[in-house]
């Protein structure tokens, strides 16, 4: 894992499967908190990183997510 300043160059991809999937970021630190949240559509893309701001993110709905690791389907 390449990294800068403490930030994973490392990106996944989330594809979403159906309407109204929905990603998101949560905070680091001592209390972990929303930050941000997406809302794709089925066939969108998004394209993400962890972040000195962005220690987890959370999918919610049918979704194709592909890191180094491999492929995760919310469907399984």
């Amino acid at each position: 894992m390449d990294q800068r300043n403490g930030i994973s160059q490392d990106f996944f991809v989330i594809k979403a499967k159906e309407n109204g999937v929905h990603v998101i970021g949560l905070t680091r630190g001592m209390d972990t908190r929303f930050h941000h949240t997406e809302k794709l559509d089925k066939g969108e893309v998004m394209l993400a990183q962890f972040t000195e701001h962005t220690s987890a993110i959370k999918v919610r709905g049918k979704a194709l997510i592909l890191t180094r690791h491999g492929a995760i389907d919310t469907d399984e």
